[in-house]
């Protein structure tokens, strides 16, 4: 039997995450959900490189069990997570007469799921899908609680709507295809969970940083089952975060900024690498952390090849930017800070001067260049 962990349950937003190392399974688990698709049409959505790699053999094995299975691509990256594409989902969704009955799937990373999910939240005023995410980031995080959106101009994830999937299947063999930068950048959500949740994960993760690099898999199984459990316990308290789901957002106030800074030149995770570094930083300044705390934290990042340095950017500009982030609330920034290794708490009292100094931290200039 497959290894699964059902989120909400006993909740009508109930569903499972299954953990598989192929696809062969994923028409049992429409079976065991009770979800006959031999009735209904398929949109799979997926972008340009996950497209080569997977989108045959997921065709095949549904397409004989369905009335009809057709699929939508767009351009690979976050420059086309935005209205424009969802448009031309739309488009063709409705020129496939893709109506409620039917059901959408996320095939790819975290810009195709949260996508995908809009589209599905808004289409026809809703309709199902389901999650098969294929890089670490989107199975660690973004593929789990019902979170999607897309950008809007440079503001990141403006636009979206909470819509939870009727199942996440991962298919944790497609790790192995994933480019290193990329693998590495889930890293980063997975520390960040460990860090505002489990420190025995934390040490766990320090213990085993060799077998994850090496992608042994079932290390690998293990990490993520572990990192699922910590973001199922809390998006089951609070699946539309009016409260401790905002503590999901660690390393995320200033990861996000540096992202649009940068525009999007870097990769999510390692945006969140530095945030959290920051995050830390401020934690430490406040007493909240020791300083053996934070210069621990800093430099575990770097075994899993995650920056804790950033080149050429303005501090100030980026910390403008955190204004205008959507978890800007009342005027307060919703700040994330660690009251120690393994547990995370919620701070609006974060000051401007306070995000430029753990910024000025991470910031390495010509000056040091030179010294």
């Amino acid at each position: 039997m497959s290894q699964r962990l059902p989120v909400n349950k006993n909740n009508k937003f109930c569903y499972d995450i299954v953990y598989e190392h192929d696809f062969s399974r994923l028409l049992e688990e429409f079976d065991q959900m009770e979800f006959n698709i031999r009735d209904k049409k398929i949109c799979i959505i997926t972008d340009s490189n996950v497209e080569k790699l997977y989108l045959n053999e997921l065709m095949n094995i549904l397409t004989p069990n369905c009335v009809k299975v057709i699929s939508f691509t767009f351009g690979a990256g976050e420059e086309s997570k935005n209205l424009d594409t969802v448009q031309k989902a739309y488009e063709f969704l409705i020129q496939n007469k893709i109506n409620r009955q039917d059901f959408l799937i996320a095939l790819g990373g975290g810009v195709v799921g949260d996508l995908t999910g809009f589209c599905a939240a808004t289409y026809l005023r809703g309709i199902d899908f389901i999650q098969i995410p294929t890089t670490l980031l989107a199975q660690v995080d973004s593929s789990i609680g019902g979170k999607t959106g897309v950008d809007f101009s440079q503001y990141k994830n403006m636009v979206g709507a909470f819509h939870m999937p009727r199942l996440v299947y991962m298919n944790l063999s497609v790790l192995k295809d994933l480019p290193g930068r990329q693998y590495f950048s889930g890293m980063a959500e997975v520390l960040k969970s460990a860090l505002i949740k489990d420190g025995k994960f934390y040490e766990w993760l320090i213990n085993n940083f060799y077998e994850i690099c090496q992608r042994e898999p079932e290390i690998i199984e293990e990490m993520i089952f572990r990192t699922n459990e910590i973001k199922k316990s809390i998006v089951e308290k609070d699946p539309f975060e009016k409260g401790d789901r905002a503590l999901l957002n660690f390393g995320h106030t200033l990861g996000h900024a540096i992202e649009k800074y940068k525009n999007f030149e870097m990769l999510h995770g390692e945006c969140v690498a530095l945030g959290c570094i920051c995050a830390a930083f401020i934690s430490w300044k406040r007493d909240l952390i020791t300083s053996d705390d934070y210069y621990e934290i800093r430099d575990m990042f770097v075994p899993f090849c995650l920056p804790i340095t950033i080149e050429d950017i303005d501090p100030e500009q980026i910390v403008s930017l955190t204004h205008s982030d959507k978890k800007a609330d009342n005027h307060c920034i919703k700040f994330i800070l660690l009251k120690k290794v393994g547990k995370g708490i919620i701070d609006t009292t974060v000051t401007d001067e306070e995000m430029l100094a753990a910024l000025n931290e991470i910031h390495f200039t010509e000056e040091d260049m030179k010294a």
